[in-house]
């Protein structure tokens, strides 16, 4: 008998995926429950949620690491296995011509909140973590310590746009200034890019004459609701498989993503 898997959730505003993975889980539509939800906005108000429903919550407060950023004390937090150069060689956020100073800041920075993240994480065990409206990349740093199984991703995002059109925090807005006929989201796999990783599944929505942003984010989020539980349920069902792109090239800092194959039901 299949065991029912433990998702982790990490949020940084009002938690309306959130919902719907709840939604999923206590109508038994997916086979699994949330262990926690965690936040680098100690304002979400996707925390409230959670704790409506008994789940368990923490903060790592990202603001303040960025406000702390600067003191004598900074270097000690650093965590002491944190490597620059291996992450560097690993990412595919930033190209060479970005000043290494600059990079390295934002690795730093990003090392500090993910170790403490981990830390407050290591209290649950989780099959599959899932990034609903969290809104800060993930390092190598945090991925390799969470993909203990290269072959066998358990980060999930989802994006608000058809990658791999329009990448980045604003795809419904960019989707929206492109004048795009059509939108929708994609629920990926998590990688060393921004939204670079193996695409799982994908709803798409025709955009009429006339509509606004906020009419093309409205039915946006309609349809990521319907789609990231359907992806998390076939996870839990052990239904997808990632298949090596015999294509992938590296070069520069971008690389060609990954393919997932959707297998059949037992």
């Amino acid at each position: 008998m299949r065991k029912q898997i433990n998702i982790g959730v990490l949020i940084s505003g009002s938690g309306s995926n959130l919902q719907a993975i709840i939604d999923g889980c206590e109508k038994n539509e997916i086979d699994g429950q949330i262990c926690f939800v965690g936040s680098d906005n100690p304002d979400a108000k996707g925390l409230q949620r959670a704790q409506k429903h008994k789940i368990p919550v923490f903060v790592v407060d990202y603001p303040a690491i960025f406000r702390d950023y600067d003191k004598n004390s900074w270097n000690t937090s650093i965590p002491s296995d944190f490597d620059f150069q291996e992450i560097f060689t690993k990412q595919f956020f930033f190209s060479s011509q970005i000043p290494p100073d600059k990079i390295q800041r934002f690795f730093e920075i990003r090392a500090v909140g993910e170790s403490r993240l981990l830390k407050k994480m290591a209290s649950y065990s989780f099959d599959l973590l899932i990034l609903a409206g969290f809104m800060r990349m993930l390092s190598p740093y945090f991925i390799d310590r969470v993909n203990i199984d290269s072959g066998k991703p358990r980060i999930m995002n989802i994006h608000p746009s058809l990658l791999p059109a329009f990448p980045g925090a604003d795809g419904y807005g960019e989707t929206y200034r492109y004048g795009c006929k059509v939108g929708g989201c994609t629920v990926h796999f998590v990688d060393y890019g921004e939204d670079t990783g193996p695409i799982i599944g994908q709803k798409s929505f025709e955009i009429f004459p006339g509509e606004t942003l906020d009419d093309i984010r409205k039915k946006g989020l309609e349809i990521e609701w319907q789609l990231y539980p359907e992806c998390i349920r076939l996870f839990a069902e052990n239904r997808l498989e990632i298949i090596p792109n015999v294509n992938s090239v590296k070069s520069g800092r971008k690389k060609v993503r990954n393919l997932v194959k959707i297998l059949p039901k037992n």
